[in-house]
């Protein structure tokens, strides 16, 4: 009898450990907490609207490009991750439309994105889940969690109705943090 209880045993144990350590992969593979200790720092320098023609210079003078039109702006707040740093709008000469994010501070994540969004920004908790209820678009993945970074906007992007940007991860549907617009003109 108690062979028996041995072989019925170790069955469950081994069975029980193999659940055990595909539990703890898995929960490493989603949670992927390491990344809370490691920072990504990305310096983009600001992107250039073009040449400035001046009337005043020779054509063999070469022309010095011009900062692009600042079209938003607004200041990241904290959501579920302690988040700070600028977001801007910029428009180039060419009529193309840049989201930069300027000196980010926030903590890495699975899968964390740049959305430009029609919600509301709202401080806290009653923030975290709001970004995807409503219209938005994904400017692309964020490039590390640290520094200034630029997201070109795809051609066509009409900016009426977004009025936030946030710092989205998709994998848990939360913000880390959010900036809400205000229009600068252009």
């Amino acid at each position: 009898m108690s062979r028996t209880r041995r072989l019925l045993t170790r069955p469950r144990v081994v069975g029980v450990l193999v659940t055990g350590l595909v539990a703890v992969a898995a929960g490493l593979y989603w949670f992927q907490p390491w990344r809370l200790w490691v920072d990504e720092t990305v310096e983009e320098s600001l992107p250039l609207a073009g040449p400035v023609s001046r009337p005043a210079v020779p054509p063999s003078a070469p022309t010095e490009p011009a900062a692009p039109a600042e079209v938003a702006t607004g200041t990241l707040v904290s959501h579920e991750h302690r988040t700070a740093g600028t977001v801007r709008i910029l428009r180039a000469a060419d009529g193309a439309l840049v989201l930069r994010l300027e000196n980010l501070a926030t903590s890495s994540g699975p899968d964390v994105h740049v959305w430009l969004s029609d919600a509301p920004v709202k401080p806290g908790k009653d923030g975290w889940g709001l970004f995807d209820d409503g219209r938005y678009l994904d400017a692309g993945k964020l490039k590390g969690n640290k520094g200034n970074q630029n997201y070109p906007l795809p051609a066509g992007t009409d900016l009426a109705g977004y009025t936030s940007v946030s710092i989205w991860c998709d994998r848990f549907d939360v913000s880390f943090g959010a900036a809400e617009l205000s229009t600068g003109g252009a």
